[in-house]
């Protein structure tokens, strides 16, 4: 297949041109981005107030592998394989507690073309299943206008510990008026400045469309760099939107990013030999249910 997507023909084992391999396509999906926060002591307490929060952790972690699976199924899709999926999950971080001993969420960026598609997606992740049986309305969900202004840096946390900001504006009854708008200035300048930023962007509520009216900000998201979690704090605190009084409620998280890609396999075109050590990985990719011999990945496939 050519690198840019074109389709090629390929010679099979007599020299002679087999069957013209077309391209995975590209995302249907492609055009709101939604984020949900999945905090585990907030959805359990609403049945139960005797939690056992490491109970809860074990429970969690028992389910990773689970979840890993299920977001790179989701994004992995083509004429052959997974052709309903109307939703892919761009990113999910672990959320730690503040001692770093336990897991207490989990954060997903879903992009997809409609808000049921994509609560349709979250409504199926199995750590959701085991929470709530697949209840999605107790889950904060929000539009999420992703900035990507190429002045902010865009680090995976390789310099600090990625760390994520989920701050909620005060309402209209609290006298918050224009204050979003008065601080956006200088807080884009403190973000740029701060040399720190992994993504950003702010969170509406999630209407069926982006240019609806009533889908109004509502807070901020934000992935950063950081050094511990004094440095955090002292980060979040220092900018100009909080210092302002915007924010009605900071949460700050230490948090692990998950490979939801699931494109580990490739095929080495220079060297076969080097193909060898990916034959167990393409077992376990069957044993998950990918596809490893379908015309439409190829990329999997020596």
């Amino acid at each position: 297949m050519s690198e840019f997507g074109v389709p090629i023909n390929k010679d099979d084992d007599n020299g002679s041109p087999s069957e013209e391999l077309s391209a995975v396509p590209m995302s249907k999906n492609s055009g709101n981005r939604f984020v949900a926060f999945v905090l585990d002591k907030d959805l359990k307490s609403l049945d139960n107030d005797d939690l056992d929060l490491m109970d809860m952790h074990q429970s969690r972690i028992a389910l990773t592998e689970e979840h890993v699976m299920f977001t790179r199924k989701t994004n992995l899709y083509n004429e052959t394989f997974n052709t309903e999926s109307m939703a892919d999950i761009l990113w999910s971080h672990q959320l730690l507690a503040s001692d770093l001993k336990r897991v207490v969420g989990h954060v997903m960026c879903i992009e997809s073309t409609t808000v049921e598609y994509a609560q349709d997606v979250l409504s199926r992740d199995p750590i959701v299943q085991m929470l709530t049986g697949g209840d999605t309305s107790n889950i904060p969900f929000y539009r999420w206008r992703h900035l990507r202004d190429f002045t902010l840096r865009n680090d995976d946390g390789r310099d600090g510990k990625p760390t994520l900001l989920l701050a909620m504006d005060r309402t209209a009854e609290d006298g918050v008026g224009d204050l979003r708008e008065e601080s956006n200035k200088d807080h884009l300048e403190y973000l740029i400045r701060s040399d720190r930023v992994i993504a950003t962007g702010s969170l509406y509520l999630p209407t069926a469309f982006k240019d609806d009216p009533s889908s109004l900000p509502v807070g901020d998201l934000l992935l950063f760099n950081t050094n511990d979690r004094e440095d955090a704090v002292d980060f979040v605190e220092n900018d100009p939107c909080a210092k302002n009084g915007l924010y009605e409620s900071m949460r700050v998280f230490r948090c692990n990013s998950i490979d939801v890609t699931g494109k580990f396999v490739a095929e080495n075109l220079l060297d076969p030999e080097k193909n060898k050590p990916t034959v167990d990985v393409k077992e376990a990719m069957e044993y998950w249910g990918y596809p490893v011999d379908d015309m439409q990945t190829r990329w999997l496939n020596s």
